[in-house]
């Protein structure tokens, strides 16, 4: 297992053929992901989008890790997602998993501000879902507070997933703050597109 400082040092030698990008919910994985992958020329898959279905219905899980092992399979991606239910299907394959560990405040911030604006502008998710103020702030399955009852506890989880060994393989990159993690896309973005030329 390898570690890696949150400062963009190092670049060519980093293995960036299979990533993962995870953090707790609302740190911005999709978001990070998505330009990753637009940097690289690499597929972005994002693992809500295999685990929702229409009216914000869970698919079985047969189906959702059959769906993350088509992923896997391929000789090169960029996934962002935290699911337990398909890591030994994902990981294994990973070359490099990037951990956006924000603090609380920086997160919840960027959740709020992200869950109004979804509701707001009635933005379309995976498989025409759709966040709305109602379920955001007036029930059981606020993603607000998802967000916080998991906040500590998903720092824990990665915490030992990255000290425990099981992957043996994964170069692990962590950043503190959102500004460490734009500094990394600007620094690859300058190595690849001087590759280019």
């Amino acid at each position: 297992m390898a570690s890696r400082s949150a400062e963009p040092v190092g670049l060519k030698t980093q293995a960036l053929d299979r990533v993962i990008v995870v953090g707790t919910t609302g740190a911005g994985k999709s978001t990070f992901a998505r330009r990753l992958a637009q940097q690289l020329g690499i597929p972005h898959v994002e693992i809500d989008a295999l685990y929702w279905d229409a009216d914000w219905q869970a698919k079985p899980l047969p189906q959702f890790r059959e769906l993350a092992s088509a992923v896997a399979a391929g000789s090169r991606w960029i996934v962002d997602g935290n699911y337990g239910a398909v890591r030994d299907v994902v990981w294994p394959r990973a070359t490099t998993v990037i951990w956006l560990n924000y603090r609380f405040a920086t997160v919840m911030w960027r959740l709020l501000r992200r869950t109004v604006a979804r509701a707001v502008t009635r933005e379309q998710l995976w498989h025409g879902n759709r966040e709305s103020l109602r379920k955001s702030f007036l029930t059981r399955d606020s993603v607000l507070v998802w967000g916080v009852t998991t906040f500590h506890r998903r720092q824990r989880n990665f915490e030992a997933l990255r000290r425990g060994g099981a992957y043996p393989q994964l170069t692990w990159l962590e950043f503190r703050t959102p500004a460490q993690a734009l500094r990394y896309l600007h620094a690859l973005e300058s190595e690849t597109g001087a590759a280019r030329k």
